[in-house]
């Protein structure tokens, strides 16, 4: 049986989510990379779990905080690009495109 509040596989991968949180508010952005990528990269436990998303957006800040602004366009597209049929006025998705936007 799961934890308290999970159901099956969801919200498994949220320790390691806030783990890259703190990472970021820390200002250690490669951590907090390696952190939403080991998200990223357990794709079908978070099929339908908003922290897809959220890891999406996550290391897409955290690589433009490193500096590897190509590889946070990059994330940044792939967050866009699930979330292209998104309310174009949702205000996580507007701070979203402004990050990209500022990117050099």
């Amino acid at each position: 049986m799961g934890g308290v509040g999970i159901i099956g596989n969801f919200g498994r991968l949220y320790p390691i989510y806030v783990r890259g949180l703190a990472y970021l508010a820390a200002r250690q952005p490669a951590q907090a990379a390696v952190e939403f990528q080991r998200i990223l990269d357990h794709r079908s436990i978070v099929l339908v779990d908003p922290m897809d998303a959220f890891a999406r957006l996550q290391l897409a800040r955290a690589l433009a905080l490193a500096g590897e602004n190509e590889k946070a366009k990059s994330a940044y597209n792939d967050l866009f690009t699930l979330w292209q049929h998104a309310d174009p006025d949702l205000s996580v998705l507007k701070e979203a495109r402004a990050e990209y936007a500022r990117l050099p």
